[in-house]
């Protein structure tokens, strides 16, 4: 019965029920084009709600499918053996699912975008342009993390490219154009690898044939459960068959590492691994707040969940043998990030390093290769969204009373403005791993599981967390205390319209971390498959 509701279609496509309306709206109604662009991204935000109240936790694998041809190719008979087949073909399937590990990013980007969308109040102009771009945006963000099709992942993940660009570009600051060319650049390049990677998956491990009444068909496949299944079903797959000559659909060992490596780069680089970072630095101080929100709490965790569905779920081999290499990347993004924000004075460029190290935690949970790594990874993906698009909003808030971030321009804030400050005294110690709070648990379940298997490691990644309690500490003290570096005149406290997603982001950092059930427990039976059958696959291969 739920299955048959559509309702991941229906998050996907609803925010684009505001594009329509917006197209109708003239430009000049401010009021009007705010209201429908704010009112759309809620829509969304219901329907994962009622999807994470109705999701089975005890169940494995997908569900909520929706399963449809879409694109259907018809290919030339022209191989030998070929003229008794009914039909031959390339097909791509609209194919849309969740598990235990989609769904909470489902539901933290449907968050996110909402609160975001109440803090485009600072947009001063072409108001009707940005929330359709904001719109489409979010469509395809909802795309990437329910496709089950390696096109249609590929079609949402470049649309949330065009968007992004236009958004940094347009509506930025001073090097606005300069950050939007560079994001295009290096996440252009990402996408371009990652499709060679999937056009060979789809050529290899896509091809197959299926029976009827009415003949035999052949086919390349982009749909994702198709290329698992020929991967790992032993010397019954073309994919397996090095012994058969001339086979075209092998896929050698080397082969295989080759895709591993490509799939790491080019999620690597949406993450960001280092040293494939540089692009993010500009995109976080040149971009709208309510775009960085965006950007740091949802686009950067794409590129984990590509890493984990596709680099790891389908080469669990490869992976579990680079486990120590991960995990030391993990190490070095979490060290130079930390020690790089220690010395900014800049608190945007301090929250552009802080993601940085905040993300090589969640590479030392995927390293783990156990459940409680794991868990932990997919748990700092959503704690560090939350956290990280709280600071932001923040961010843009001060900077919309003090004309600056600059930390030595700052001081004073906890006595003109107290409710900023306390808000971002929460996000603060949320960040630096403060018990009780979400950045505790995600950390602590990442660290534990690496511990199991690199002790050495884990001990050297604990180092980044003592330094990111200073940083942290720093720049959130040298800007609510002190003496007051601005009039206190000229400052006003927060507004409804920003308080109300403050309040929201904050309350779910403090439930996260003081009942972290609310996301373990449909976390739980998928990490615990997903472990199961790397733990299966490499010991078989071994």
């Amino acid at each position: 019965m739920q299955d048959s509701l559509h309702i991941l279609s229906l998050i996907t496509f609803s925010p684009l029920l505001g594009v329509l309306v917006l197209l109708f709206v003239p430009k000049h109604q401010g009021r009007w084009i705010k209201t429908v662009g704010i009112a759309a991204t809620f829509i969304p935000l219901i329907l994962s709600a009622w999807l994470y109240a109705v999701f089975n936790h005890q169940l494995e694998g997908m569900q909520f499918k929706e399963d449809y041809s879409w694109i259907r190719i018809p290919l030339n008979h022209e191989a030998q053996g070929l003229n008794q087949m009914t039909s031959f073909f390339l097909e791509f399937k609209y194919t849309m699912a969740v598990d235990g590990l989609s769904l909470p990013l489902v539901f933290l980007t449907a968050l996110v975008a909402s609160m975001a969308a109440l803090a485009s109040i600072y947009i001063k102009k072409r108001w009707k342009s940005y929330y359709i771009l904001f719109l489409l945006l979010e469509t395809g963000m909802f795309g990437v993390f329910m496709a089950q099709d390696l096109f249609l992942f590929f079609v949402f993940f470049e649309v949330t490219l065009i968007p992004v660009f236009f958004l940094i570009g347009i509506w930025g600051y001073m090097e606005r154009e300069r950050a939007a060319n560079k994001f295009l650049l290096y996440n252009g390049l990402g996408s371009a690898i990652m499709l060679i990677a999937f056009l060979i998956l789809i050529c290899t491990a896509g091809f197959g044939q299926v029976s009827n009444d009415s003949g035999t068909s052949i086919f390349y496949s982009g749909d994702l459960s198709v290329i698992t299944g020929h991967l790992f079903q032993g010397e019954g797959s073309y994919v397996n068959q090095g012994d058969l000559e001339g086979n075209p659909f092998f896929l050698s060992g080397a082969m295989k590492w080759t895709l591993f490596i490509m799939l790491l780069v080019a999620f690597g680089i949406k993450l960001p691994i280092f040293p494939f970072h540089t692009w993010m630095l500009r995109v976080h101080t040149e971009a709208p707040p309510s775009i960085v929100m965006i950007h740091s709490g949802i686009l950067l965790k794409m590129g984990a969940y590509g890493l984990i569905r596709f680099g790891v779920l389908l080469f669990p081999e490869q992976a579990t043998a680079w486990a120590k290499v991960l995990a030391v990347l993990g190490v070095i993004n979490i060290l130079y990030g930390a020690v790089l924000a220690f010395v900014q004075k800049d608190f945007k460029l301090v929250l552009a390093y802080s993601s940085i190290s905040h993300m090589g935690i969640v590479l030392l949970g995927i390293a783990a290769f156990n459940t409680v790594g794991m868990s932990g990874a997919v748990f700092q993906l959503v704690s560090h969204g939350l956290i990280s698009a709280l600071m932001f909003l923040l961010v843009g808030a001060i900077y919309e009373r003090t004309q600056t971030t600059m930390l030595d321009q700052l001081g004073g804030l906890a006595k003109n403005v107290p409710f900023l400050s306390g808000i971002l005294l929460l996000a603060g110690m949320a960040s630096l791993g403060l018990p009780g709070l979400s950045g505790f648990v995600s950390e602590f379940l990442a660290f534990v599981g690496l511990f199991q298997t690199a002790k050495i490691i884990t001990v050297v990644g604990t180092v980044g967390v003592i330094l990111t309690a200073v940083y942290v500490l720093r720049g959130v003290l040298s800007m609510t205390y002190g003496p007051p570096a601005l009039p206190s005149d000229s400052m006003r406290d927060a507004r409804l319209m920003e308080a109300i997603p403050m309040v929201t982001l904050a309350a779910f950092i403090v439930v996260l971390g003081i009942y972290p059930a609310v996301l373990s427990d449909p976390l739980q039976q998928t990490v615990s498959s997903f472990d199961q059958f790397i733990q299966s696959v490499v010991k078989i291969g071994g």
